[in-house]
């Protein structure tokens, strides 16, 4: 598997990323985990438009989500004058009537469903594409889920937003890259089932046996090396902070 880092700043852009946004890839397929604010323009980086074949949503808030309602646009009027063809889109429960009012005035209510085949997740596995997912919801105030994606005997797990819960120890088990939230900072914020620290992301890690750890969703206001540096006391393995650009052979 391959992860190209669209974007990974939480809650919304910095100077140096677009929100969480992560391209996976394996056997010519193309999956998209998250659009969230600003990954539209850097997806262009790196892929066609038209070329992803399927995307994951973890969950509905703006950071993860909204750049959807821009793709929804450029899929709608495609350039050569033709629709795209639909494209799955799993989601939590409403993610259709989510993008629909983010985006406001539509031709009709029903046209972002003509390029996007909306498919409602919850916990399970499935197959997407030549990618075998596990989805388990994890801790946060809207329906949120981390996802473990595996291929070929390897595994990438995506902790998504989440506070501490067994869910995202079970989706990490083993797994050969850990990209996990960090998002507050140890002995600073204490605010229960919304985010991870980064000695918590570490801890995940080192519990799971994780062959390596990629902090990721760290905001603005987060100083992102304290966040590794926490991580580094918890967890022994490769522990490093997401890059937008950055790629990952899994």
């Amino acid at each position: 598997m391959k992860l190209t880092v669209v974007g990974c700043s939480g809650s919304f852009p910095s100077t140096e990323s677009a929100c969480s946004s992560y391209l996976v890839e394996a056997d010519g397929f193309r999956l998209l985990l998250d659009m969230g604010n600003g990954a539209l323009g850097e997806l262009q980086r790196h892929c066609g438009l038209y070329d992803l074949d399927a995307i994951v949503l973890s969950h509905l808030h703006s950071d993860h989500c909204i750049d959807m309602c821009g793709y929804f646009v450029a899929r709608y009027y495609r350039h050569d004058g033709g629709m795209a063809p639909p494209i799955p889109v799993h989601g939590p429960r409403g993610t259709e009537t989510r993008l629909v009012t983010a985006h406001g005035d539509l031709p009709d209510d029903k046209c972002m469903s003509e390029v996007f085949d909306f498919r409602t997740l919850t916990p399970g596995r499935l197959r997407v594409g030549p990618f075998d997912l596990t989805v388990d919801q994890v801790s946060h105030p809207v329906e949120a889920y981390g996802i473990r994606v595996e291929h070929d005997g390897r595994v990438l797990t995506y902790s998504g937003d989440t506070g501490p819960c067994d869910a995202l120890g079970r989706l990490a088990d083993g797994a050969d890259l850990l990209l996990c939230e960090a998002s507050f900072t140890h002995g600073k914020e204490d605010v229960p089932d919304l985010h991870l620290t980064g000695r918590q992301a570490g801890e995940y890690a080192a519990r799971a046996r994780a062959e390596r750890l990629v902090l990721t969703h760290i905001p603005p206001w987060t100083d992102p090396k304290t966040a590794l540096a926490d991580a580094r006391a918890a967890y022994r393995g490769p522990a490093e902070l997401a890059r937008a650009g950055a790629v990952y052979h899994v």
